[in-house]
């Protein structure tokens, strides 16, 4: 095992490409999410509404939502039936501040390996080529290929969120956790 098992393979397949794509960026985000207490996950910049709290929850539905009601056409399911999840945009940011550093990093870590459940059955299963579940209003159906992009795109975006809002928190910087991280959850 590396130091640095998040790191995309030099010279791969493309599967492994995304994939690891993927995964490093789930862990920057996880690293620059980590290790918080209540008040840091609610902290905010400038006029922004959002948390580090809120992108945790936001993009832990995401997973679930990519692999599960994109892919599969299955409803969410998991703990977003129990939580009083809505399908909107906002609901995942506001609720947030309502849940627990720990409730929040669960949600996280449990959404993330449900996904890498799902993504690596559907792969073995059919590959990249496959068509989701999902259409367009015109008929058309993206490939797997494109959920994980989608979801590559949305880690980028907030991870560079939290990057920001962590920098203002506590200093923390930097592209990549140090070598032989670990989450550690919930700052107690």
């Amino acid at each position: 095992m590396t130091e640095t098992p998040w790191e995309p393979p030099l010279a791969g397949t493309e599967v492994e490409h995304l994939v690891g794509a993927l995964e490093r960026l789930r862990m920057t985000f996880r690293w620059k999410a980590d290790g918080l207490d209540a008040a840091g996950l609610q902290a905010r910049v400038g006029a922004s509404s959002l948390t580090i709290g809120g992108l945790l929850k936001h993009l832990a539905a995401n997973e679930d939502y990519m692999f599960n009601v994109k892919l599969r056409g299955e409803p969410i399911g998991g703990p977003w039936v129990d939580n009083g999840w809505e399908d909107d945009n906002d609901w995942e940011f506001s609720s947030a501040a309502d849940d627990k550093p720990e409730e929040l990093y669960a949600l996280w870590d449990g959404a993330v390996e449900r996904s890498r459940a799902r993504l690596a059955a559907a792969i073995a299963d059919g590959g990249l080529d496959q068509l989701a579940h999902i259409s367009w209003p015109d008929g058309r159906h993206p490939s797997l290929r494109r959920l994980v992009c989608d979801l590559i795109e949305e880690y980028g975006r907030h991870t560079g969120h939290a990057d920001l809002l962590r920098e203002a928190i506590d200093g923390r910087v930097g592209e990549d956790p140090p070598a032989g991280w670990q989450p550690v959850g919930a700052r107690v």
